[in-house]
């Protein structure tokens, strides 16, 4: 059952989220227990993080993102390296924050209601295995402190990348 008691103060709610994060989280070495912790950690960002419409993980296939456990409204299934910003993201291995998608040469719009965009790298054993993206309706949404929890959360998450699917994302 989810039951999470939020302080009304952002740093000590953060703390909280990322408390509750690592405490649910199945910890298992298979790829079913992985997807689980995806799904979990992206329905519990989706229900915390104000002002966002779609947040979710895309995971390395060769030179190609594939979509993964998500919350939000249905999204692109693939993105290459070389499109948008998830793959700029990818390419570059370094979050990408964009204040205003519309200002991004060659974003790609899986949804019109997005305005701003950040998206992180996850690694294993310094090895790319996918995004986590996450988009918000507002101009400037994302700034430093969401960089920080964000990377955070993930820091939780990539360890826990079995390694078949660090295999399938291999890249040549």
């Amino acid at each position: 059952m989810f039951s999470l008691y939020l302080t009304g103060d952002e740093n000590k709610d953060r703390d909280i989220v990322l408390e509750y994060a690592e405490a649910s989280l199945l910890k298992g070495s298979d790829v079913f227990s992985f997807i689980s912790d995806l799904s979990n950690v992206s329905a519990l960002l989706f229900w915390f993080l104000k002002d966002i419409n779609w947040i979710g993980f895309y995971l390395v296939r060769g030179e190609t993102l594939v979509l993964g456990p998500f919350q939000g409204e249905p999204a692109c299934s693939t993105i290459p390296f070389s499109k948008g910003v998830c793959g700029k993201c990818a390419r570059e291995e370094r979050t990408i924050i964009v204040p205003d998608v519309e200002k991004f040469p060659g974003h790609i719009a899986c949804s019109s209601l997005s305005r701003s965009e950040i998206v992180i790298p996850l690694f294993k054993d310094g090895r790319l295995w996918g995004v986590m993206d996450t988009d918000s309706p507002r101009v400037e949404r994302f700034g430093e402190e969401d960089r920080a929890f964000l990377e955070k959360v993930c820091s939780l998450i990539s360890p826990l990348c079995p390694e078949l699917l660090k295999e399938l994302g291999k890249r040549e």
